[in-house]
């Protein structure tokens, strides 16, 4: 049993989901490979060496240079048909979600997304929002599977070097990179930062958001929302955290007007502390908050925030 983790770098920074997926294959058993794609992928590829993999891949061919799901799979798919590994794990990232199935495709294999745990040979995902953890049989000879980061710790070195050789880049011209247009902010990705504030219904407009923002950068923390923020344009789609958002787990939730709808809550309940800001003390958010707070948030976070300020 060997498995393939296809860990993700853009713009020739190693993304952190690497790290959790190389923490799943780990947690998985038995021995795993590592391969890297696209441009910067060579130092990727070295700087991933000691992380207990048996071989680290990479390739900068032009042909994989960029990211296209039509390159990418096919790339991955020739190097396990000839390595032969019964299984290939990448992170739930939108890269992963959108390659993997495609990957499964080509393969023939069954597909899992969103792992987080296994059981023997099969595999745990969640469903319904995670309130049922679902055992899954693959029987196909090969699986292919999305990894939820926030399940698992990223991987720390463990000593040992790995070999480290190119991968052979398949081609695929359906598909073309144009450019990337990336949302700059001076924040922390939500995705890995250690504390969020999240902005719900409650905060009803743009000056409540402001307060969600200035709360925010006085902790150094990355801005979240509920999917009622986001359908009210008060907040950009890409921080919609939940179920049909991004799944987070930072060390510090903070959540100002957010009642607690299941689909929010099963995007960031895994985090190590929750906080609640809520008028309405039935809100369900406080059944998952380490603590809550029964009051306005509008003059709740200036207090909050004079506390903070008196501290630092």
């Amino acid at each position: 049993m060997s498995t393939l983790v296809i860990a993700e770098i853009r713009q020739s920074e190693l993304r952190a989901s690497s790290y959790n997926t190389i923490a799943a294959a780990k947690a998985k058993g038995g021995d795993f490979d590592i391969l890297l794609l696209g441009k910067g992928s060579a130092a990727g590829a070295d700087a991933l060496k000691e992380f207990g993999a048996g071989t680290v891949y990479y390739s900068e061919a032009d042909a994989v240079a960029e990211y296209t799901a039509e390159s990418y799979a096919k790339t991955v798919a020739a190097l396990v048909g000839e390595k032969g590994y019964t299984a290939v794990m990448m992170g739930a990232t939108t890269t992963g979600k959108d390659m993997i199935p495609r990957l499964g495709g080509l393969l023939g294999a069954g597909m899992v997304s969103d792992v987080i745990g296994f059981d023997g040979a099969n595999y745990l995902r969640p469903m319904f929002a995670g309130n049922a953890i679902a055992t899954v049989e693959v029987n196909t000879p090969v699986a292919v599977m999305t990894v939820r980061e926030t399940a698992f710790d990223a991987a720390a070195p463990s000593g040992g070097v790995s070999a480290v050789a190119e991968a052979t880049a398949v081609g695929d011209d359906r598909a073309k990179f144009i450019e990337y247009r990336l949302t700059e902010s001076s924040r922390p990705d939500l995705g890995a930062a250690s504390i969020i504030v999240s902005a719900g219904r409650g905060v009803k407009d743009a000056d409540g958001v402001k307060q969600v923002e200035a709360l925010a950068d006085l902790l150094g923390a990355a801005v979240g929302a509920s999917r009622a923020v986001v359908d009210e344009g008060l907040l950009p789609n890409d921080l919609q955290v939940g179920q049909t958002g991004k799944i987070v787990a930072p060390d510090l939730y903070i959540a100002c007007g957010i009642s607690g709808a299941i689909q929010h809550v099963a995007g960031m309940k895994d985090s190590k502390v929750i906080v609640a800001i809520n008028k309405d003390e039935e809100a369900p958010i406080f059944e998952v908050a380490d603590y809550g707070l029964v009051a306005d948030f509008a003059k709740a976070i200036p207090e909050f925030m004079e506390k903070v300020k008196a501290i630092k």
